[in-house]
């Protein structure tokens, strides 16, 4: 049965309850319109939501959305199975009625972040292990800080970087413009401080405080292929992104080691107009 994604967007003062009792009515009734819904996702600060479902038609699932809430999506996309497993991990066999510890409704979707300095193995040689010290203390107050203003939770640091999760795509993306224009010049003492950024979004796997899967290797390899002072996300992040704002450039097909097929990445702007 073919699989799409529809999209909701102008929720307004939705909020993710709301948004899980309107998806509890979709489950209620799918059965009458052939449709199987895998799982659903909220993005409260652009008040958007999107479903993933099973169905025999887009009219079907319309219908459905129609019969359950009322809520029409604005847009539905077919999507493959094994390009959307690629980038979002195994969503089909994730259940869909997900709820956090206290009960509360968990979209489980996250966008994920992977810093990383730039030449630091190299600053360290040429410089000392004490310069280098520094130089990560640097990165790992910025990168608090700017993850702190936009939400975001630290999962683990990396050696010379960090691993990152936020509930919202727009603050992710707003974190990493936050975290380069928040490197203050070094002095002239001091080495260059560069970040490298990479991001995704999917449904990872969380155990013992980690998360795992495919949207986390994702983020890693893109991470590794930007450069300095860059951000890299990839097409997922940029299409639920657009209108708000940001500025991407395409940098075309890249393939990245581990994923059989070439990822489409784009590159944000952050650069502050004013300097």
């Amino acid at each position: 049965m073919p699989l799409y994604m529809d999209v909701h967007p102008g929720l307004g003062d939705a909020t993710p309850d709301d948004v899980a009792e309107a998806h509890r009515h979709d489950l209620e009734v799918q059965g009458e319109y052939g449709v199987k819904f895998l799982s659903y996702w909220f993005s409260d600060p652009e008040g958007k939501a999107f479903c993933l479902a099973e169905a025999p038609d887009v009219e079907s699932l319309a219908a459905c959305h129609k019969a359950a809430h009322g809520l029409m999506p604005h847009e539905v996309i077919e999507v493959a199975a094994p390009t959307l497993a690629q980038f979002m991990g195994d969503i089909a066999n994730d259940p869909t009625d997900r709820v956090t510890v206290d009960g509360k409704p968990d979209t489980a979707l996250r966008a994920i972040m992977f810093t990383d300095i730039e030449g630091s193995t190299a600053v360290s040689t040429s410089r000392g292990d004490q310069v280098a010290v520094e130089l990560v203390r640097r990165h790992d107050q910025v990168v608090k800080e700017a993850l702190e203003k936009s939400g975001g939770n630290i999962i683990k640091h990396t050696g010379d970087g960090m691993f990152a999760s936020f509930t919202s795509v727009l603050r992710a993306v707003q974190a990493s413009i936050d975290i380069h224009r928040g490197i203050a010049p070094a002095g002239s003492e001091e080495p260059a401080l560069a970040v490298k950024i990479g991001l995704t979004v999917g449904e990872p796997v969380e155990d013992s405080n980690d998360l795992f899967g495919a949207s986390v290797n994702l983020a890693a390899r893109i991470c590794a292929h930007a450069g300095g002072g860059q951000t890299l996300v990839s097409s997922t992040v940029r299409d639920l992104a657009i209108g708000k704002g940001i500025d991407f450039r395409a940098m075309g097909e890249i393939g990245l080691k581990g994923f059989p097929d070439p990822v489409a990445l784009f590159e944000v702007a952050w650069a502050d107009p004013d300097d």
